[in-house]
């Protein structure tokens, strides 16, 4: 059983979708007891920073999401919220990662939205039989300044940036992969296994 954060911030429906394809069991849920007892947890997210570290430490789920030992999957803002501090509100996040989350420069046109390449650097299992340089969907304001031993996956707009992390059992990645196509879905359906 997958659980699926839900701190009113998650792109949740179009997750739901892509694992019921993929013939996965899944659960919404914000219980602790729930979340820690999955076999993994996806923590999808759109939004705002501000609001939704909010969210989660009204209910102790930033404290919950650090306990956590099975494989774990940020997705979008979920990715942004598990670095040390995000420029958006100015807010700290959780610290799964090092480095900050920072706003693309004024010279580029945000969002960065629609489809780009993601160059691998890194093996991983989160990866596995996925080919170099893959496209898959984008839509954010801001990107997480990775120390390079974390980076999975690079992709370039304006300049390079980390959209694909790893640390232990945390994995997270800028891009919906559900709604990246087939590449998207093979990468949710190799998270998954990790799970079971």
């Amino acid at each position: 059983m997958i659980a699926i954060i839900d701190y009113k911030a998650g792109n949740i429906a179009s997750v739901k979708n892509a694992l019921e394809r993929l013939r996965f069991d899944w659960i919404v849920t914000s219980q602790p007891e729930e979340i820690l007892s999955a076999g993994g947890v996806i923590f999808p997210g759109q939004g705002r920073a501000g609001a939704a570290m909010s969210e989660l430490r009204k209910t102790g789920l930033d404290k919950i999401i650090s306990q956590i030992t099975k494989p774990f999957l940020g997705i979008c803002l979920g990715m942004q919220l598990l670095s040390r501090y995000s420029e958006e509100d100015e807010t700290k996040c959780i610290g799964i990662f090092k480095g900050k989350c920072r706003k693309f420069p004024p010279t580029l046109k945000t969002p960065h939205l629609g489809w780009n390449k993601v160059e691998l650097n890194q093996e991983s299992s989160l990866t596995a039989g996925i080919p170099d340089g893959q496209y898959f969907y984008f839509a954010h304001s801001y990107y997480v300044d990775a120390v390079e031993s974390q980076i999975i996956g690079k992709t370039s707009y304006g300049f390079d940036f980390s959209s694909i992390m790893q640390k232990n059992n945390f994995f997270a990645v800028q891009f919906h992969p559900e709604k990246s196509g087939p590449q998207g879905l093979r990468l949710l359906n190799n998270f998954c296994k990790l799970c079971s």
